[in-house]
């Protein structure tokens, strides 16, 4: 684990090579000087990489989102545009959906959004000089696999490297709320959470609890966290 500043170079290669935010790849004259392109961060923080170096990112205390392929958000429609919506992600730009991005749909079968309609979506384009544009499924499969317009339920902000810990399957809280609790939860990583559940009590003990976990917060463990549920009427 080593902190980057923007503009210092970092050693991510591999033949899949995958990049998240705060890494960018320079560009080049051919295909072949493409994959030994050197990798520069755009942002100060601390550079993490997967087990098998496939996948690097830097994790930063950014308050803003940045949009990055692949990535799935939580986002809202706030009007139409053409043949599509815009969906508001917490960017500094508004991302584009098109009516066809869904599975199934046709320019005659389309699903039927209003403003105000939320979201669970993949990001399919981001560049820093275009708009992001959105996916409502999955990209291998072209199946929805979750992703779609999420229908009552509660959303919550949080910050986002908090977001990154409940998408990590390693991590305690969700598994831990679910043993207690029936629920279903999307988590985006533009930092915001959609959470469903049967009574109003679970779902403020679920919002108290990322509130409690998030490193913004109290950053609270999950011994603590174990105490606190059991002083709860659930």
């Amino acid at each position: 684990m080593s902190i980057v500043l923007p503009g210092e170079q970092v050693p991510a290669q591999h033949v899949n090579l995958k990049l998240g935010p705060g890494l960018l790849q320079l560009s080049s004259e051919t295909q072949q000087q493409a994959k030994l392109a050197p990798v520069i961060a755009t942002r100060s923080g601390v550079l993490n990489h997967s087990a098998n170096k496939s996948k690097w990112w830097v994790e930063g205390n950014s308050r803003r989102y940045v949009p990055a392929p692949q990535e799935s958000v939580i986002g809202v429609i706030t009007g139409r545009s053409g043949e599509g919506w815009r969906v508001d992600i917490g960017s500094a730009h508004p991302a584009s959906l098109d009516g066809l991005a869904f599975e199934g749909a046709t320019k005659r079968n389309k699903p039927s959004l209003k403003v105000g309609s939320l979201l669970y979506a993949r990001v399919s384009l981001a560049h820093k000089d275009m708009e992001p544009e959105l996916e409502c499924f999955d990209a291998q499969t072209h199946k929805a696999d979750g992703f779609g317009e999420l229908k009552d339920g509660f959303v919550l902000q949080c910050s986002l490297q908090m977001s990154r810990l409940l998408l990590d399957p390693k991590h305690f809280l969700l598994p831990l709320l679910g043993s207690r609790f029936p629920l279903e939860a999307a988590v985006g990583m533009n930092g915001k959470v959609w959470v469903s559940t049967k009574e109003t009590k679970h779902t403020i003990t679920i919002v108290r609890c990322i509130e409690a976990v998030d490193p913004d917060g109290g950053g609270m463990d999950e011994t603590n966290v174990k105490k606190f549920l059991s002083k709860l009427d659930i």
